[in-house]
């Protein structure tokens, strides 16, 4: 019996949709990230992005456990000496709440290349309406 390797061409890939409304960031996370490496799938291997597409909705309603709202701070640096800034994930939520699900998915991805190709198949939403109708997508439940 060999082993079975997939093959970038023969890959199908299906579109997903997802409502974070009421969901736990990082429980929702992962979940997205196994989907979007391609561990749901029988022909899953490591060097070859074998995932699907993901669009989630709903992104301004999701919830976090504890004090993570006022403690957990998100920092970004812009190269100049000084210049670290600080951000909780209170005012990111009201700002950019897309952002906090696609670093939170994008830090449970592979890093380098392989990582980068699977992080463009995501797509987040803050409210309930998305662009991609036109895939018909299918609605996943967790």
């Amino acid at each position: 019996m060999k082993t079975y390797m997939a093959n970038p061409d023969k890959i199908e890939r299906k579109w997903y949709v997802v409502d974070a409304a009421g969901c736990t960031l990082g429980r929702l996370t992962s979940e997205v990230a196994k989907i979007l490496r391609g561990k749901n799938k029988p022909e899953f291997t490591p060097h070859v992005d074998t995932g699907d597409y993901v669009i989630i909705v709903n992104a301004e309603k999701i919830k976090v456990t504890g004090k993570k709202m006022e403690q957990k701070i998100y920092y970004n640096h812009s190269d100049y000496v000084g210049g670290m800034r600080e951000t909780t994930l209170a005012e990111m939520m009201d700002k950019k709440p897309e952002k906090v699900i696609e670093l939170a998915v994008k830090g449970m991805l592979p890093k380098g290349p392989l990582g980068r190709s699977m992080i463009k198949k995501l797509h987040v939403y803050a409210g309930p309406e998305h662009k991609q109708q036109a895939q018909k997508p299918v609605e996943l439940k967790f």
